[in-house]
Formats: C-alpha cells, structure tokens, sequence
C-alpha cells in the first residue's frame, strides 16, 4: 500500500510536469489557440474547486470563494482553468494542515478607466521571501521548493500562469509575507 502511494504521487508528479511542459512548449511555438468566450467567475471557480478538493481535504484545508455571482469576463476558458488550477495547487502545497485558502473575484479600473476582473487567491500558509517574488515569475530562474508536506512543484506552473494572463492583456503579481501568507493576484479584461 506505501508503495502505490508514492508510485501515484510519482505519477501526478511527472504528469503535472509533462503538462506545463507541452503547454509551455505550445505557447513558444504559438500552436495555442487563443479563443475567449464569455465566463461567469462563480460558477467556474466551483466547478474548478471540486478538481482540488481531494488535495485540500487531504490536509484538511478549507478553501472559500468571495465571488459575486454577476461578474462575467472574457476569457480562454482553457487558460483560465490551467491558471486557477496552478495557483490553487501551490496554495495547498505551501498551507499547512487545517489552513484556508480564499478566492476572490472584484470589478476595478486601471489607470485608463478600463474595466478589468482582479482576482485573487490567499493562503495563511509558508509565504515567500521578498527576494525569491520577483523570480516567480521568470523562465530563467529556477524557483521551485518543497511544499508543508514536502510535495514537489515543477517550477513551470507560475511562468504559465504568467504567460497566459499576459495572453489575455492581464497582469500577475503576488504579495506575502513569511508565515502569514501569500496572495496571488492577476486582472482579466470584462466582458465586451
């Protein structure tokens, strides 16, 4: 039984790194297809809980969404999901056992009036040092740390998170601090 166990974490492991590489790969070769539809927020993210919900029950994790069910944006459904999808992961991965992780979706205005969704994904978990943030993001630098249970990342998961909002004319960011958290923060155009 311990066997199968580490054999299935292998498993996901190597195909969580197979993926982003292919995506990754896909999107420097622009093969990616970029085809935005109109989504509302709080119904996807609860479709894209129920993915993780195994993870985060496993460390007994409680992830909520502060989303209003009006707010709709613009975007490539496919990219969104491999967005929320990386972030909740590395959520869960860097919170320790019986934490929260919170979604958050809010209607703003940039610096030209134009209307963008922010959204946001915190954790009361690890944090991140203030030297080690700006490499997040950066295919040249190597960034990947062991979670609070020692799971494994591929160090590609935050590049394409970067990547793809970028695709949508969004920008990403995070802001933490060590042992209080972390907050992951990107903005999508609404809906035209």
């Amino acid at each position: 039984k311990r066997f199968i166990g580490l054999i299935h974490t292998s498993v996901n492991r190597v195909f969580k790194l197979l993926d982003n590489l292919l995506l990754w790969s896909s999107i420097q070769r622009g093969a990616i297809v970029f085809n935005p539809e109109e989504i509302n927020l709080h119904s996807f993210f609860e479709e894209r809980m129920k993915l993780v919900n195994q993870s985060a029950d496993d460390k007994s994790i409680e992830i909520n969404t502060k989303t209003p069910e009006d707010i709709c944006i613009t975007a490539d459904k496919q990219m969104l999901s491999t967005i929320i999808r990386n972030l909740l992961s590395n959520a869960i991965k860097f919170t320790y056992e019986g934490g929260k992780i919170t979604i958050r979706a809010r209607l703003i205005l940039d610096k030209h009036n134009t209307k963008f969704v922010e959204i946001s994904i915190s954790d009361n978990g690890v944090g991140i040092p203030i030297d080690v943030q700006p490499k997040l993001f950066d295919t040249g630098q190597e960034v990947s740390t062991k979670g609070t249970n020692n799971e494994k990342g591929t160090g590609l998961g935050l590049v394409l998170c970067k990547e793809f909002v970028e695709k949508h004319g969004g920008e990403i960011w995070v802001e933490s601090e060590i042992d209080r958290g972390s907050q992951f923060i990107f903005t999508l155009p609404t809906v035209k």
